[in-house]
């Protein structure tokens, strides 16, 4: 198999932290410099952030529209390639985890939080504002489905994929660091050690920190307006940010018990729980219509998939991208260092083949029952005529979760465990996170000082309260978008660079067949030569 590179960052030793210097001060003050300005210059903030997205969708976004499809092609090909079997960590490596825990941290890490959040509330919105078609239509409803499928199946997973595929393979199979620099090791080869791996693993830390910001300012939204709609508790700024604060405490307890305790565990009580609200939605509603949507969106999805995969507004001289799938890709890209890093973290064992289709496949299965189940049913519902889900939509997007389940038998209850449910989302989302963001800022360092763990899941939850405080929503977009931008070029050559050390594994691993091969034939040859020796002298 591969052969390890052996050296690895050095780290120093700072008040008791084990740090890569460069890469957490540097970070640590680019991000504690944008939290005081974002607050000294709160009321001018909404405006900036509205403006720098809106120049940056307007002139990158048919970018992140090619580079998504690159990184989704690029990931079906190695896939099915002479690469699939090749074995992350060896041919004898084998799975930390089972196969469900592995799905459950996948799920919980990647997408838990924004899908509660947007399942019922994009194809509303979609539905109703349509890309292309008319609104309020039954053709508008097919298009809203696909075109929420495109935002949170196979293209978001890909670029998961491609980032977790590739510091999995370079940190088990080849012995360096799980940073994002390990990467770019047969690209630029020891200089991943020096200034250059520094700045990769800095805009690495940046786009994961803001990239988590939004998941978390989405549920904490979220989780505030059900709490005001439930209990009637006010849903404003303070409520949110003393929400940030009690569950990032909960979250800090989790990330100091590592990985294979608070992580899994939680992520596998999301799960559970997560399936139980599924499950009730399946049979309380309308059942015979969610399997029917689901099996019809699943096929639009597929038939429509190149055509709005690669759309780009270039004749309509619309902007409607830029709300939606410039966004999303910005946001996926962004959330790729960690969501890449924490499925490369416990990926150890699987083959290229089994990693990939497993990260592609099965999220996306799963995520398109539950827009399904939850999008399919609002929409229907509108077009009966009933407005209550679209009224709460236009209200605020936060509550249509709890509007929805409001029409169900036991509604309060439903209500509760779907507060649960993104809490737990929320502290999975931030624990993970920050053992990303640690293990960026150490050198790769897996079992980093408590210290440093807290430090990171502290500054997850600070930069989510100022992005609420200082522009809402709009800012929390604007923060995926202008970081997952540059982010993008990394991973484009983050694509070369995997494909480069696969392919130069490969061929040394054909030399050493042709050599053994060489070698067994000579072996055949001596013996017959012996062999016939031996008959001549007798």
């Amino acid at each position: 198999m591969a052969e390890k590179v052996t050296r690895s960052d050095e780290k120093e030793s700072i008040f008791g932290l084990e740090v890569n210097g460069p890469v957490f001060f540097t970070s640590s003050i680019i991000i504690i410099v944008s939290i005081a300005l974002t607050l000294i210059f709160e009321k001018r903030a909404e405006k900036i952030f509205a403006h720098v997205q809106n120049y940056v969708a307007d002139n990158g976004g048919w970018f992140f529209v090619l580079v998504v499809n690159i990184f989704l092609i690029f990931m079906l090909y190695l896939a099915f390639s002479k690469f699939g079997n090749i074995r992350l960590g060896g041919p004898k490596a084998k799975p930390e985890f089972k196969t469900g825990s592995w799905f459950a941290m996948l799920f919980s890490a990647g997408m838990g939080i924004g899908l509660l959040f947007w399942s019922i509330a994009e194809p509303i919105k979609h539905f109703v504002t349509p890309a292309i078609v008319e609104g309020g239509t039954a053709e508008a409803a097919r298009e809203a489905m696909s075109f929420t499928f495109l935002h949170w199946g196979l293209h978001a997973w890909g670029i998961y994929a491609l980032v977790g595929l590739a510091l999995a393979y370079f940190t088990y199979s080849k012995g360096l660091p799980l940073t994002i620099r390990s990467v770019f090791y047969p690209f630029i080869g020891d200089k991943i050690h020096g200034w250059i791996g520094n700045l990769i693993d800095i805009f690495a830390v940046l786009a994961t920190l803001f990239g988590l910001a939004t998941s978390l300012g989405f549920g904490v939204q979220q989780i505030a307006a059900g709490i005001e709609h439930v209990f009637g508790i006010s849903n404003d700024i303070t409520t949110q940010v003393i929400l940030i604060a009690g569950i990032t405490g909960i979250a800090t307890i989790s990330v100091v018990t590592g990985v294979d305790k608070g992580v899994r565990i939680l992520s596998e009580w999301n799960m559970r729980i997560a399936i139980v609200l599924l499950i009730l939605v399946l049979i309380l509603g309308p059942t015979i219509f969610i399997f029917q949507s689901f099996v019809q969106n699943t096929g639009n999805y597929l038939s429509d998939f190149l055509m709005i995969s690669t759309w780009t507004e270039s004749f309509t001289g619309t902007k409607w991208q830029n709300d939606w799938t410039v966004f999303y890709w910005g946001w996926w890209i962004a959330w790729s260092p960690f969501v890449g890093t924490f499925i490369a973290r416990v990926s150890k064992g699987r083959t290229i083949r089994e990693f990939i289709l497993g990260v592609l496949i099965v999220p996306s299965l799963v995520t398109f029952f539950w827009i399904s189940a939850f999008g399919s049913v609002s929409i229907q519902q509108v077009l009966t005529g009933d407005n209550t889900i679209l009224n709460a939509v236009n209200d605020d997007v936060a509550t249509a979760l709890f509007v929805f389940l409001e029409q169900f038998p036991f509604s309060t209850i439903l209500n509760i465990v779907a507060v649960v449910l993104i809490a737990g989302f929320f502290v999975t989302s931030s624990d993970s996170g920050s053992l990303v963001v640690d293990g960026l800022t150490s050198g790769g360092k897996i079992d980093a000082p408590v210290g440093q763990r807290i430090f990171w899941a502290v500054a997850e939850g600070a930069v989510a309260a100022v992005l609420l405080i200082g522009g809402g929503l709009q800012a929390l977009q604007t923060a995926s978008i202008v970081t997952g931008l540059p982010f993008a070029f990394i991973l484009l050559i983050m694509c070369y660079s995997l494909y480069r050390g696969l392919s130069e594994d490969m061929r040394k691993l054909k030399k050493r067949r042709e050599k053994k091969q060489q070698e067994n034939y000579e072996e055949v040859v001596k013996n017959i030569v012996e062999k016939r020796k031996i008959k001549n002298t007798n």
